[in-house]
């Protein structure tokens, strides 16, 4: 394994991420987590500060391939390159097909699945001439199940669980693991805007009888980040209370 134990987790200001980058840092790694914003590069600075943790919060437009290639220089300049990517940063914009707009459509696909082939392409390159490296990517249980009101986020989500097994092949030589790990209903601020009757239909779905926690969904992604996880694969990890089996 590379020394260095460094994490790049993209969209970590929040919910999912922010738990991500939290369980990364417990575990001994320098983490660099990305927002689109300086108020949300505050909240992960001030949380690596809090835990006298090694990294940095930066703005990155995910959608430009120069700011991606800048944030890498950054990262190699001050500690070495990343030997963990986490492809967290994703977007919604929901609504039935027949109404769903052009922007819609391609702001998804291109911020959920254009960005991971963007932001994947600059890193895997480093962890290949170290021969060393994990890739994580966050998927959906839409991705397998679909969802009405979601062909753009479900589409984007479907799609990286290609993207990984292809990608999984071309890289394993170089010992570099790539997969994907596939949130159910996890209790985020996003979940939290929903209705109670809402909340109250999507728990009497789940056979666990509840929602998940960020933290219960990056305590896998650390795993799969880990030396105990270095066997696997291609895979698409679900994490979803048996919502779908």
């Amino acid at each position: 394994m590379t020394e260095a134990k460094i994490a790049l987790v993209t969209g970590a200001n929040r919910g999912i991420g922010f738990e991500i980058l939290k369980s990364l840092v417990i575990a001994g790694y320098t983490v660099i987590g990305t927002s689109r914003s300086k108020e949300g590069t505050d909240v992960i600075d001030k949380e690596l500060a809090a835990s006298n943790a090694k990294g940095f919060g930066s703005i990155l437009d995910i959608k430009d391939k120069d700011s991606i290639k800048e944030l890498n220089t950054e990262i190699k300049e001050k500690y070495g390159a990343a030997s963990v990517l986490v492809n967290n940063a994703g977007i919604t914009a929901d609504n039935l097909m027949i109404r769903m707009s052009d922007d819609e459509w391609n702001d998804v696909i291109e911020t959920n699945l254009s960005s991971v082939f963007r932001v994947t392409k600059e890193i895997v390159r480093d962890m290949m001439k170290q021969r060393y490296g994990r890739i994580i990517n966050i998927g959906s249980v839409v991705g397998l199940s679909g969802n009405a009101g979601q062909v753009n986020y479900s589409s984007s989500k479907s799609a990286l669980l290609g993207f990984s097994k292809s990608l999984a092949r071309e890289v394993a030589s170089r010992n570099i693991t790539v997969n994907t790990i596939s949130p159910g209903f996890i209790d985020t601020d996003m979940t939290k805007k929903l209705k109670e009757e809402q909340k109250s239909a999507l728990v009497n779905s789940i056979p666990l009888g509840r929602m998940g926690s960020a933290a219960e969904l990056a305590n896998v992604v650390k795993f799969i980040a880990s030396e105990e996880a270095s066997y696997i694969t291609g895979e698409n990890i679900n994490v979803n209370g048996g919502l779908y089996m």
